[in-house]
């Protein structure tokens, strides 16, 4: 079995194992109020982005993507012994840490073994990656589901609990990755005679920026304003809450997101190492901008439904097609840092996002909260069109 699907099971256990709780965490704070959510959100997601360069970068120098990416999950399953024991806003907080240390350990060490694996498919690696990553999450979804409407007392907690059991199965899947580009004894010689100093990225990294190729940086650069758009789920989720959407109705809402976006990542994947990645990502960012406008502006059950149903389909147009776009313009020496960057850029916005959404809300209302959202991820469409290359000149 191949890189791709070795990693895409250990995506698709862990995702699992998160996604059975992490719908339910704004509900279980619902109480505190929305700029609590997004100071939790923010931070915990800034932290993590940070993180990922560092993890990328690292794993690039020191050829160890795979140790990085097995103590990143293992963290994971530490953080959720902690969010078993919480009882309050400060014990969810801090789970929130752990785990998102563990993320930014892991996910630019995976996602370079992808692309190490991927070759000229880049767009097809991330995409099953992707398919596979929401498939987990969908199912993490309906197991909570199940568990909410047949348990009466004690639901989150049962929840908890037994998200631990795929994270655990996830861990020890990560361990049958096997060491890209050395596996038989011709490709180490080949590496003893190319070891050179150019196999290995600056020492700093912001050398490492500066090798980086134009529309890379521009692209990056464009991404990072739109986290200011790209405030957590979680607001959506408070959405429905505050519309008084029964709670197993809210689980379902977001399992068809995750489920749509499992079904189409595949294709659009696919789709783009054919035609490119300019107009499935245009389009990608404009669909995000209706979704925002339809959360702000409809006060319908049914206009939540198609919301949440477009927001699977945003995130198989963008999600793996971008990370495609970074590895392809990467670098063959520095895709964990490039994607490290990306993770970065696109994630360092969410704690003046989440802050920005919620003090918003708070103060004006959540119809002016979703139009501020939707028009940044309109201008981000744009400048995506303009930067990204067609297809017969994107770099391969």
């Amino acid at each position: 079995m191949s890189n791709v699907w070795i990693l895409s099971l250990v995506s698709f256990f862990t995702d699992m194992g998160s996604y059975m709780v992490v719908p339910l965490i704004p509900l279980f704070l619902a109480s505190s109020g929305p700029v609590i959510i997004g100071v939790i959100e923010g931070i915990a997601e800034s932290m993590t982005s940070i993180l990922k360069l560092w993890s990328g970068y690292m794993g690039d120098r020191r050829k160890n993507h795979k140790k990085m990416a097995v103590v990143g999950y293992g963290l994971s399953g530490i953080g959720r012994v902690i969010l078993i024991i919480a009882s309050s806003w400060i014990g969810v907080f801090i789970w929130k840490l752990v785990d998102r240390i563990g993320k930014g350990i892991r996910s630019a060490p995976r996602d370079a073994l992808i692309a190490e694996a991927g070759g000229k498919k880049q767009g097809k690696s991330f995409g099953i990656h992707k398919m596979m990553d929401m498939l987990g999450a969908a199912l993490g979804i309906g197991i909570a589901y199940f568990i909410l409407v047949s348990t009466d007392e004690g639901a989150f907690q049962t929840v908890f609990i037994a998200s631990m059991i795929p994270i655990v199965i996830g861990w020890l899947i990560l361990l049958k990755v096997k060491r890209p580009n050395g596996q038989g004894n011709k490709e180490k010689q080949q590496q003893k005679k190319n070891k050179m100093h150019t196999q290995h990225p600056p020492i700093s990294i912001w050398k490492s920026w500066r090798l980086f190729d134009r529309k890379l940086k521009q692209l990056l650069l464009v991404l990072m304003f739109f986290t200011l758009a790209n405030s957590s789920n979680a607001f959506l989720l408070l959405r429905a809450n505050e519309l008084e959407v029964p709670l197993e109705n809210t689980l379902l809402m977001f399992l068809v997101f995750h489920i749509i976006a499992s079904l189409f990542s595949y294709i659009t994947g696919s789709i783009s190492d054919v035609i490119g990645s300019r107009f499935i990502l245009t389009i990608g960012y404009i669909t995000y901008a209706l979704i925002y406008l339809l959360f702000g502006f409809s006060d319908s059950i049914t206009t939540l439904w198609l919301g949440f149903a477009l927001l699977g389909v945003y995130v198989a147009l963008t999600k793996g097609v971008e990370k495609a776009v970074v590895a392809r313009f990467a670098p063959a020496n520095m895709k964990g840092t490039a994607l490290g960057s990306y993770a970065m850029f696109t994630g360092v916005g969410l704690l003046p996002a989440s802050l920005m959404m919620g003090l918003v809300w708070q103060w004006f209302g959540a119809t002016i909260a979703f139009s501020v959202c939707a028009a940044i991820a309109f201008i981000t469409a744009i400048l995506i069109f303009i930067i990204i290359p067609t297809r017969s000149s994107e770099l391969l």
